[in-house]
């Protein structure tokens, strides 16, 4: 599986933590920026992970800024992604059961390290139910 992941300033530092966890599981990820918390603006951020999930660059994505709002309104922006911003476990589970979700959001000011890498981990290791919940993502794709 190869994940892209990016965020801001914001969430810099629990990217750093979320990349390192994410290597040691073995997965290949593709960093995105930014490389320090110098100041820049998420919807940059927040567009490259999502081009690089919508063009099959990577399998899915994680997008962090201060909150994860901000960056998961500008990865929602690109046709075919579904960013889903996720502040617990159950949340990132339902995300892909329900949603499909092909990018996690969280934020770097909110989330503990601990609990970014639960959320990961739930994530990552969830299916999409597909059944009644497929026709929704349809419709979602078809917006």
């Amino acid at each position: 599986m190869i994940i892209a992941i990016a965020g801001d300033h914001g969430g810099f530092a629990l990217k750093q933590k979320i990349r390192e966890h994410l290597v040691q599981k073995g997965i290949k990820v593709v960093d995105l920026g930014t490389d320090s918390e110098e100041s820049v603006d998420y919807p940059q951020f927040g567009r490259a992970c999502a081009v690089a999930v919508a063009s099959g660059k990577a399998e899915r994505g994680i997008v962090v800024c201060g909150t994860g709002i901000g960056i998961s309104i500008a990865a929602n922006k690109v046709p075919g992604i579904r960013c889903a911003l996720c502040t617990s476990v159950e949340m990132a589970e339902l995300a892909r059961k329900h949603n499909d979700a092909n990018i996690l959001a969280m934020g770097g000011r909110i989330t503990s390290t601990e609990d970014a890498v639960k959320i990961t981990d739930a994530w990552l290791d969830t299916e999409f139910e597909g059944g009644r919940h497929k026709r929704r993502v349809d419709m979602l794709d078809s917006m």
